[in-house]
């Protein structure tokens, strides 16, 4: 496991203060704010730490209400809605300097047979034969070395390749607003089913409103052309999968009007499994010129 994974793993590795309130720390991001995909990612494992070990997550539902401060804790606090016999329903609230940042609603289901069928896996390259983020991020001389070098740290516990492009890689020029990344972990996890989703859920944010920036031509906060921020977030788990074995993240934009932008998501695992499907709003705002 790498030094950047299991780092990763420990910031989302929650202090239990008392009965359903666990305490997170957070790290810096991208942008002055922590990381949504990091606050949803312990907001599931608050979550499921209240929920019996046979029960696996299959959905979530969240919305991201204050920007969180990276240098104070993080409090989240659990309610238990509901314990059925196949469903058992949670809502975390996650709190900084008394006021809700973040709430995520999240069901857990037993294992059950039942009608299967999924949309098939798109076309996609070998993620052996593309290159790593690393090689793609020094490839752009426009981008200023600081902010490859954050965008570095940000994401060195996961292998993410790009496809194609990505906007701000190549930027001015609209594009169809279609995007595919694979991503896995740089290093094997436990095999607990919800360590991998949380490390999925983390991932699922980094990259869901590149389609929007896409149909505009914009680079997006890399180079400074948008302001944007996660409004609502949502993902179902349909099947089994591994966040460190090659997921293949198919991502479009069918809508932004009104300062917001949609992204929707298919995950594939790489024998063409649906594993995941994926929603997402965000602010997508072009600065003001003065």
């Amino acid at each position: 496991m790498s030094e950047a994974l299991q780092s990763l793993l420990d910031l989302l590795d929650l202090e239990r203060i008392e009965e359903d309130i666990y305490r997170g720390r957070s790290r810096s991001a991208v942008v002055p704010r922590v990381f949504g995909g990091q606050v949803a990612a312990q907001a599931v494992v608050a979550a499921g730490r209240t929920v019996p070990g046979d029960r696996h997550a299959h959905s979530l539902h969240a919305y991201f209400l204050r920007p969180g401060d990276p240098g104070a804790p993080i409090v989240y606090n659990v309610d238990r809605l509901r314990d059925g016999r196949s469903f058992t329903t949670r809502r975390v609230v996650a709190v900084q300097h008394g006021k809700p940042i973040f709430t995520l609603s999240a069901s857990f289901q037993t294992y059950e047979e039942g009608l299967d069928h999924q949309a098939p896996m798109p076309p996609a390259p070998d993620p052996a034969t593309l290159p790593t983020g690393e090689e793609r991020l020094r490839g752009y001389p426009h981008l200023p070395a600081d902010t490859v070098e954050r965008f570095l740290e940000a994401r060195a516990a996961v292998d993410l390749r790009y496809v194609d492009d990505p906007p701000f890689g190549d930027f001015g020029t609209p594009r169809e607003p279609h995007s595919q990344v694979w991503f896995r972990t740089n290093g094997k996890l436990a095999d607990d089913p919800l360590l991998h989703v949380v490390l999925a859920t983390y991932v699922s944010d980094m990259t869901l409103l590149d389609s929007v920036l896409l149909a505009h031509g914009r680079g997006g906060w890399a180079v400074g052309d948008v302001v944007g921020a996660s409004l609502d977030h949502a993902m179902w788990f349909h099947r089994p999968f591994r966040a460190d074995e090659w997921l293949l993240y198919d991502q479009q934009s069918p809508s932004a009007s009104g300062g917001r932008g949609l992204g929707q998501a298919r995950i594939h695992t790489q024998d063409g499994r649906l594993a995941i499907s994926v929603v997402q709003e965000g602010v997508v705002r072009v600065p003001r010129e003065h």
